[in-house]
């Protein structure tokens, strides 16, 4: 019983902590994740490194599901507190949206506290898998924001 509970609360502390991409997640380099889910469709969502420069999003406004885009197609802007600006994200992948974070419009918050969990934007069924081989991995997204950050 102790090692169960040890175990779940270091996996906690780790999660936490460290908000760590899980295996077959990818990053394109305008800060947004890619995460595989099954059978050409993956899900899309800010990074944390972006949701802590941005601040906090007052208000989101995602494309409906079953619109089409091309990678780097425009897909999305967040108003933030920290800009007076708004902030624009583009596709990273090819494909059709299935399903959108519907919980983001009562609960923008979600995008800063829980940005690879509960703080997604979209599923998207990919017209295009191969893209994902233009994604970065998380070494290489690390030593994107490494340099970015010298």
């Amino acid at each position: 019983m102790k090692l169960l509970v040890l175990c779940m609360l270091f996996f906690c502390e780790a999660t936490f902590c460290f908000r760590m991409a899980s295996p077959g997640t990818y990053f394109s380099d305008s800060h947004l994740w890619v995460k595989e889910l099954y059978e050409d469709v993956v899900r899309i969502g800010i990074t944390d490194y972006e949701q802590e420069k941005l601040g906090d999003v007052v208000f989101v406004d995602l494309t409906e599901v079953g619109a089409v885009f091309e990678k780097d197609d425009y897909l999305v802007s967040f108003p933030v507190l920290k800009n007076v600006n708004e902030v624009d994200f583009y596709m990273p992948v090819s494909g059709t949206i299935t399903t959108i974070n519907d919980e983001l419009e009562d609960s923008t918050e979600l995008l800063n506290k829980e940005p690879f969990e509960g703080g997604w934007l979209m599923e998207i069924k990919m017209s295009n898998p191969s893209e994902l081989n233009s994604l970065m991995t998380k070494t290489a997204y690390d030593q994107m924001i490494s340099d970015l950050n010298e």
